[in-house]
């Protein structure tokens, strides 16, 4: 098997098949895709957002196996939970660790749940979450120090907090950079401006066709980095996105219905004590159980959801028991999960049961597109293009999934993540030297 000598995965979040015609016809991608592998049904995982996304991409597993299972951690006594920063929480092995044990340089920018992972140059995507913390420390205790400083010296000035295009302007300098003077043979990043614009102003909004624009323009710049620095034809290339999205009118509160029915006590408008929590994944939602509890209060907290959707069978598609989320791939840990309706999705507040989904209003986390509903939906795939050394040319791989692909970048560098919920795809050229 032809392997790559060059391997840059490119995530472009939020960016769904619904987008692939748009992309096709702007004139890098359009460049691109005339001798390029692709998909455009890409099942993603559930629940489909981020962090479970981009580590079943880089495990080959699905989240409840490689236990990234959420954005953010179940923290209900937290105003603000943790996000899964950190690599210590994957229970799996990684393609960018496989990678460094077998002698492969790699980088990372941006790319989620990397803070303290075995990546030889390394900007994680985190946050500070504490008082006494800052976004310098958080990152360097998380990163490469040196290649963080040096990015931040060159290109920090070009941020602004985590806004968009800026942010995505700064990683896309970083990655150039970091490609002509580095030269990792792995390179791993996390674009997020369409999946900003999304939230902020619908799926079909006029900002997130621009923000598609600018992933063009990116993409095109890459590629003309990559032949000036001689190493075009010895790279393959990935695009892919992590999950779609769908537009948003309107927001269930799940907390509110299970503390008026006395499963969440509160004081201070702090939770005191709980019997059961849901915890929001957009447009599905976990309900958990407290540790401990009887037979008989575990029923009453599954008459309490089921009284939830006969209450409101417009906002509620479906509830999942815990054995059929984990049947999914998600955390079997929980006692049953919500999908929401199309329109619909969950927020973990508890002040209001419903609100209008009104970005600006002052309530928080509003946005009018969101992401996390079941991966089968209808127009809710997302896309895979690879192109360059070691792939095949033109080949239109129809249905697969997010776990399909660290095992196939895997095999297309000469390595293995052992084994995982996704195959090998047939994409990869069967000729035996180095490009």
């Amino acid at each position: 098997m032809k392997q790559a000598e060059y391997c840059i995965i490119l995530s472009l979040d939020a960016v769904g098949a619904r987008d692939f015609k748009f992309l096709s016809e702007q004139p890098n991608i359009k460049k691109l895709l005339v001798d390029a592998s692709y998909s455009t049904e890409v099942l993603s995982v559930y629940p489909s957002i981020t962090y479970p996304a981009h580590t079943s991409i880089v495990t080959g597993q699905y989240p409840n196996v490689h236990g990234i299972v959420n954005n953010t951690k179940l923290q209900p006594r937290m105003e603000k939970p943790d996000w899964f920063w950190k690599r210590r929480a994957v229970k799996k092995n990684t393609l960018y660790e496989e990678a460094e044990k077998n002698g492969i340089r790699t980088a990372a920018l941006l790319w989620p749940v990397t803070g303290g992972a075995r990546i030889s140059y390394n900007l994680p995507e985190i946050l500070p979450n504490r008082p006494w913390q800052n976004q310098i420390s958080v990152s360097m205790l998380n990163g490469t120090i040196p290649f963080e400083l040096e990015l931040n010296r060159r290109f920090g000035s070009m941020r602004k907090g985590v806004s968009q295009p800026q942010l995505d302007n700064f990683v896309h300098a970083s990655m150039l950079y970091t490609i002509k003077t580095y030269h990792p043979q792995l390179m791993l990043v996390h674009m997020t401006d369409v999946d900003t614009n999304r939230h902020l102003y619908g799926v079909d909004s006029k900002q997130a066709n621009e923000a598609l624009m600018r992933h063009d323009r990116r993409i095109g710049e890459l590629i003309a980095l990559l032949q000036e620095e001689g190493i075009y034809e010895k790279t393959a290339l990935f695009i892919l996105g992590d999950h779609s999205q769908k537009d948003a009118e309107w927001v269930l509160y799940p907390n509110y219905w299970l503390r008026e029915k006395g499963l969440i006590q509160v004081k201070d408008d702090r939770i005191k004590s709980f019997q059961a929590y849901a915890h929001n994944c957009d447009g599905s939602c976990y309900i958990y159980a407290a540790k401990g509890l009887g037979r008989e209060e575990k029923k009453r907290i599954v008459q309490a959801v089921q009284e939830l959707k006969e209450c409101y069978p417009w906002a509620i598609k479906r509830i999942y028991s815990r054995r059929e989320a984990a049947q999914m791939g998600a955390d079997g840990g929980c006692a049953c999960m919500l999908e929401a309706e199309e329109g619909w999705y969950f927020l973990d507040e508890m002040d209001v049961l419903t609100a209008k989904a009104e970005v600006g209003c002052g309530i928080p986390h509003m946005m009018k597109g969101v992401h996390g509903y079941h991966p089968d939906l209808p127009d809710y795939q997302t896309i895979f293009i690879a192109s360059g050394c070691g792939i095949q040319k033109r080949v239109q791989i129809g249905r697969m999934s997010l776990v399909d692909e660290g095992p196939t970048i895997a095999a297309l560098l000469g390595l293995s993540l052992g084994e995982t919920a996704g195959r090998v795809l047939d994409i990869l050229d069967a000729g035996e030297s180095l490009c």
